[in-house]
């Protein structure tokens, strides 16, 4: 059974940071590229970054570019997610994907991944 579990969520002021964590279990972690999307209240889910199999390649909407940071420790199955100088609309549920297509890439589109998460809440707070 695969499983995508979300963490590191919570309330936070304006300018502060997170990381997020996720972990993932049942299925080889290392071939799998992964991403993190994100869906704020009332909006659909839109994509915040990707990050190859190895880890070599990321990928960033722009409206988090310079500011969030994505890394994986393939050892550990996990995602991070290092979030700074945020802001009011970085509010939403954050969720991580797994895409299991075999190229090395770093996938945009939500209907690339294979996995999901169940989310976890970030309010950025003026």
């Amino acid at each position: 059974q695969v499983q995508l579990v979300e963490s590191g969520g919570g309330l936070v002021q304006t300018g502060g940071s997170l990381r997020l964590s996720c972990v993932v279990s049942g299925l080889s972690f290392g071939t799998y590229a992964m991403g993190w999307f994100r869906q704020p209240p009332g909006k659909e889910r839109e994509f915040v970054a990707a990050i190859s199999r190895g880890g070599s390649s990321t990928s960033y909407a722009d409206s988090v570019k310079g500011r969030f940071t994505i890394s994986r420790v393939n050892a550990k199955s996990t995602v991070y997610l290092q979030m700074n100088s945020l802001n009011a609309e970085d509010t939403a549920v954050y969720y991580c994907a797994a895409d299991a297509s075999p190229y090395w890439h770093t996938p945009r589109g939500r209907s690339e991944y294979d996995y999901w998460g169940q989310g976890t809440q970030v309010t950025v707070s003026s």
